[in-house]
């Protein structure tokens, strides 16, 4: 696990935060940059939702506006199960916040669970070390650790307090979690209210996740004064409708580090399948010279296939975390 947060020992995604990116804006051009994209009617902030160093880096080099940090990704990637609130989490999100100081050319912000159980004091120190790393914002939700039901209100206010207080430009997005894996949601004015209260305390935004009814989306955007953050639904949502509605941002969540693991999968698994061969058949030559399981039809006797080549050639990546563009080429790498 995380111990050392400045040499990247134990974090599993190298680089060092004393890099930093050529022409990137500071800190207070990122913050001012964040804020404003939640600003822009009819075309809310799509963010993107990062899991270490290299995707991070993969995203804002894409031209993303700005990219977020999701925990069950960051969790996960260190072999931690999501939403536990246990320091192994807190110490793995500040220790990619430490990587990423100064290396991205657009503004990021950190997810942070429900602040790892601290006490208000400990929950603005961490947002004051995010900020100090960099960070243009933060999520705070309000789902107890391990599934225990909804924070307090009033205790939840007390922490977006006390960060605004220490950290007083850093965006705060509040998450409600009264939608969030719940079979029975309560009625919407109890997230009206809960959201009141917050953006009372200080939060700039309020983000519901598990919302997906156009007739709740339209309640809560002119129901709460700030901007609304939603987790994109595939096949419920499209960006387009969702920016009609008067949605502000629109968060992948754990999507794409979901997405990743299965690619992964299904790559392996076209790679195994392009040595099997149906019984009595003699070994056959690739189809192609990528190699076996080289790209579309190359997995033997119908096996599945792959397509390789759209992955990022050893080189680019190297590019992307500062080793320059050396390396074995397209080939997959040999690192």
């Amino acid at each position: 696990m995380t111990t050392d947060t400045r040499s990247g020992a134990g974090t599993g995604d190298g680089g060092s935060g004393d890099r930093h990116a050529a022409g990137a804006p500071g800190p207070a051009a990122h913050l001012a940059a964040f804020h404003a994209l939640h600003h822009a009617p009819g075309h809310p902030l799509l963010l993107p939702n990062a899991w270490d160093s290299a995707s991070a880096l993969a995203l804002a080099d894409a031209g993303h506006p700005a990219i977020g940090t999701t925990s069950l990704g960051v969790a996960a990637a260190h072999g931690h199960p999501d939403g536990q609130g246990g320091s192994e989490a807190r110490d793995a999100t500040l220790a990619l916040a430490r990587r990423l100081a100064g290396r991205l050319r657009c503004p990021y912000t950190v997810d942070i669970e429900g602040g790892y159980g601290g006490v208000p004091g400990q929950v603005a120190a961490l947002a004051a070390e995010l900020a100090d790393c960099g960070a243009a914002g933060i999520n705070l939700e309000d789902g107890l650790p391990g599934g225990g039901g909804l924070q307090d209100p009033t205790r939840q206010a007390e922490l977006i307090r006390a960060v605004k207080e220490r950290a007083p430009g850093l965006f705060v997005n509040a998450r409600i979690d009264t939608h969030w894996l719940v079979d029975t949601p309560p009625p919407l004015s109890e997230t009206l209210a809960r959201a009141e209260t917050y953006v009372a305390a200080g939060a700039d935004g309020i983000f519901v996740p598990g919302v997906t009814a156009d007739a709740e989306l339209t309640v809560l955007v002119d129901g709460i004064a700030a901007p609304l953050n939603v987790l994109f639904a595939p096949g419920r949502h499209t960006v387009r409708h969702l920016a009609d509605l008067g949605v502000r941002r629109v968060s992948t969540g754990s999507l794409l580090f979901r997405t990743a693991l299965g690619a992964a999968c299904a790559a392996a698994d076209a790679f195994r399948a392009s040595g099997a061969r149906p019984a009595g058949a003699g070994v056959a030559a690739p189809a192609s010279a990528n190699g076996p399981g080289g790209g579309p039809g190359d997995g033997l006797g119908g096996a599945p296939t792959y397509d390789f080549g759209a992955a990022p050639a050893y080189g680019e990546v190297q590019r992307l975390t500062g080793g320059g563009a050396g390396g074995t080429g397209g080939d997959g790498g040999a690192g």
